[in-house]
Order: structure tokens, then sequence, then C-alpha cells
């Protein structure tokens, strides 16, 4: 098996950058969720609230994060940390400590989304601060991560989008691409379903445990291109039919991982992975 695809997300909830090969750490890929949106009681904006967010592109130059959109100018944000107070920041149930940019991101949100982002600000993670996974499924381990939901990395098969594809079809839906379910690693696999029976995942240079099976949200359903949703309620309605963890409520695509070995090394496309299994 290989690796066929890197994703790595600085902005929580905005579109993705694919890399051919990235560092590797504990946190996650480099600069993987590094930022994320908040509302005005400091709480995360995600395309939950917002499914237009999936319509601002970002880049990585060598001293900025760029956004943009296709409404306003790019906007350029330092790669230097900036200054000011730290504020107290909350993902789910999880409060962070981080840095805020510039009022200026603000206004350049709301003039590229319109009213829905007003109050919307942009916060960076303040590395100072360690935010941990929870050890419910880290078999007595530990982790931490920046802005993602819940672990630094989720790995998804191609064998299991097929898979839910062909259901798709044949309920008939619109199969959907990979850019739905948002993962940072994408492994070329025939067989549908295999991660979930998948330990660990390695190379020379890095191993990952898979922890958790990924529990899928109504993002899933928006096009990652448009911040549309084509078809209420898809891919979820299928994927919950195909009950791919009978023992869990909800719909489930993908693995949590949690690295175990390797920290900064690197990852890369089309290198070949092997698995060891539950």
């Amino acid at each position: 098996m290989k690796i066929t695809q890197l994703t790595v997300y600085p902005v929580k909830s905005l579109q993705g950058i694919d890399v051919s090969q990235s560092e590797i750490h504990a946190h996650g890929l480099a600069w993987d969720r590094r930022w994320m949106l908040v509302d005005a009681q400091q709480r995360f904006v995600t395309q939950r609230q917002l499914p237009a967010l999936a319509t601002i592109s970002v880049a990585l130059t060598s001293d900025a994060l760029v956004l943009s959109h296709p409404t306003v100018e790019p906007i350029s944000i330092s790669l230097e940390e900036p200054k000011g107070n730290l504020r107290l920041v909350s993902v789910w149930s999880d409060h962070c400590k981080a840095l805020p940019e510039s009022e200026a991101v603000s206004e350049w949100l709301e003039a590229a989304l319109g009213e829905p982002a007003k109050g919307v600000s942009l916060v960076r993670f303040a590395t100072t601060f360690t935010r941990a996974v929870e050890d419910d499924f880290l078999a007595g381990g530990e982790a931490h991560t920046y802005f993602a939901d819940g672990y630094p990395f989720l790995i998804t098969t191609t064998g299991s989008l097929d898979a839910l594809n062909n259901a798709l079809v044949a309920g008939g839906n619109t199969p959907v691409p990979m850019n739905r379910f948002r993962p940072n690693i994408v492994v070329d696999c025939d067989e549908a379903w295999q991660e979930d029976g998948w330990a660990t995942i390695e190379s020379g240079s890095y191993q990952l445990t898979l922890r958790k099976p990924c529990q899928r949200c109504k993002i899933t359903t928006v096009d990652q291109q448009t911040g549309t949703i084509p078809t209420q309620a898809e891919p979820l309605k299928t994927l919950l039919a195909l009950n791919t963890q009978p023992h869990l409520k909800g719909a489930h695509f993908g693995q949590n991982a949690t690295l175990t070995a390797g920290e900064g090394g690197v990852i890369r496309v089309g290198e070949v992975v092997s698995v060891t299994p539950r």
C-alpha cells in the first residue's frame, strides 16, 4: 500500500492544501489546524455554521498565510506570531489559549462572506499551550493536537471511498470526492473499510497508531468548492445505512490517529507503508 494524498488545513474549516510531503509532528502535519475562526463568544466557527467557509482558499508562502476568495483581494497574514494578549477559545469542550490576528482579517472575512461572518475573528494556536487528546482511546499513552476536532491525524482509504460511492450511485445519488471528508492522509487500498482493522501504519521514519473511528457530521454534505449542499443528508444517510461500525452510533468514515514514533520525520505522497492488524 502507498500514500496517495496528503492534505494540510492551516485554518480549521477553510480549504486545504494538497502537499507532496510534510513534516510530521505529534500535533499533526506541519501547519495543520494552526488557525481557527471564532465568534464573539470565542467559540469555534466551522462549516457547520457557515458552509461558505469552504469557498475561502488557503496558501502558505515562506513568510505568510494567504487567504483568497473570488469576491475580494487576497489577504496575507504574517507567519510571525502576532502581538497581543492571549485569548481563551473553545473547541467543543476544550478550552485553548490562542493569539488573535488583526481586526483587518475580521473585516476581510465579512467582506468575503457577508453578514453571516460578522463578528467572526481569526486566532492562532498558542504553541506554549498543550491541548491534550482525550485519553479514552490512548491505551495509557498521551497525545496532543492544535485546533483539530479531536485528534492530530485523520486517515482514509481509496477503497472505502469507492465502496461509499458505489452505494451512493446505487441509491440514485451522485458520488462524492475525498475532500468531503477532509482527511490528512489517504492510503491506496483496494478493499473497503480495511483501515478499521489496522492498529498501526508506518514507514521507515514514523509510526501512526489508529485510535478511533471518525464519526462524521454535516460538513460531509458541503461541496468543498462551492460551499453549497447539493443533496441534503448525503453522504451521511448512505453511510448510516452501510453501518460500518455496528457497535457505534452514527455514521463513520476514516480513522483518527496519533503519532507514536518519528517526531519531526517526513511523510511523502507515493511512499509505501505497512500496517499491523488490531
